[in-house]
C-alpha cells in the first residue's frame, strides 16, 4: 500500500509540470501576475471550509470556479482586460476571505500545509493533471493563433470568447492543484517564475513550454528536499528554489 506521503509527493511533481506548461501560455497572454492574484480568489472558500471543518481544497475550488465565471462575464460585458477584471474580483475575495478564515488556520490557508492526501484525493488530482495535459495538447495551436492573430483565428472558426473561458478554467484548475502544498499566496509563483525563467532560455515555443515545465518540477523536487533537510516550510522552499533558477536563467543565452 502506497502511503499518503507518496501520494502527496507524486501529485506535487505532476502538478508542477502542469503549472509550468500553463504558465508558459499565461506569460504569452500577459497573465503571469494573474496567477498570483487569482489564487487569492480561493481564500473565501478555504476560510469557510476550515471554519466548517471540511476539505479546504473543495471550498477553495468552489469559490475559484465561481470567480473564474465572474471574471469571464465581466470581461465580456465591460471589454476590460483580463487582469483588470481579475483585480476587481481579487479585492472582494481577499476581504471576504480575511473575514471568514479562522485566525488559527490563516497561515495554512496562505502558505500551505494542509493534511496529506487520501487515495481518492490523489485520483482526483491525477485526473486534473490529465485534463490539463489534454487541454494543452488539443488547444495549443488555437491558443497561440488567438493570441498572435485574433482576426485569423476567428476566420479559422476559433471562438475566442469560449477559448478564453476554457483557458481561465484550466488556469484555475492549475492553481487548485498547488493550493494544498503552497497555499493561496505562493501557488501563483509556480506558474509565474518557471515560465519567466524558460523565456530567458529559448525562443522556440515547444522548447519554451517543456523548459518551463522542467524548471517547475525541479523547483518542487529541490523544495521537498530542502524542506525535509532543514525543516523549512514547503511553499517558501519551493518558491525560493524557483527564484534561484530564474536568477541562473539570466546568465543563459536564448536558443
Amino acid at each position: 500500500m502506497i502511503s499518503s506521503d507518496y501520494y502527496s509527493f507524486i501529485l506535487a511533481i505532476l502538478g508542477a509540470g502542469a503549472a509550468g506548461m500553463v504558465g508558459g501560455f499565461a506569460l504569452m497572454r500577459r497573465m503571469t501576475l494573474a496567477g498570483d492574484v487569482m489564487s487569492h480568489i480561493a481564500l473565501p472558500g478555504l476560510g469557510l471550509a476550515l471554519l466548517l471543518k471540511f476539505n479546504p481544497i473543495l471550498g477553495g475550488a468552489a469559490t475559484l470556479f465561481i470567480g473564474t465565471i465572474l471574471i469571464w462575464q465581466l470581461q465580456k460585458k465591460t471589454g476590460l482586460a483580463t487582469e483588470t477584471t481579475i483585480g476587481v474580483i481579487f479585492a472582494a475575495a481577499v476581504a471576504i476571505g480575511a473575514l471568514v478564515t479562522p485566525t488559527a488556520d490563516l497561515i495554512d490557508a496562505l502558505f500551505g500545509g494542509f493534511e496529506k492526501l487520501t487515495l481518492l484525493e490523489f485520483v482526483a488530482g491525477l485526473a486534473a493533471v490529465i485534463l490539463i495535459g489534454l487541454f494543452i495538447w488539443k488547444y495549443k495551436n488555437r491558443l497561440v493563433l488567438g493570441l498572435f492573430s485574433p482576426e485569423l483565428a476567428m476566420t479559422a472558426g476559433v471562438n475566442l470568447s469560449k477559448m478564453n473561458l476554457y483557458f481561465l478554467l484550466i488556469f484555475s484548475l492549475t492553481i487548485i492543484m498547488g493550493l494544498q502544498f503552497l497555499g493561496a499566496i505562493l501557488v501563483g509563483a509556480l506558474i509565474i517564475i518557471p515560465a519567466a525563467a524558460a523565456r530567458n532560455l529559448t525562443y522556440d515555443l515547444k522548447k519554451f513550454l517543456w523548459v518551463s515545465a522542467i524548471i517547475s518540477v525541479v523547483s518542487v523536487l529541490l523544495g521537498f528536499w530542502i524542506s525535509s533537510k532543514f525543516g523549512w516550510g514547503l511553499g517558501p522552499a519551493v518558491v525560493s528554489v524557483a527564484a534561484a533558477l530564474y536568477g541562473l536563467s539570466l546568465m543563459g543565452g536564448k536558443k
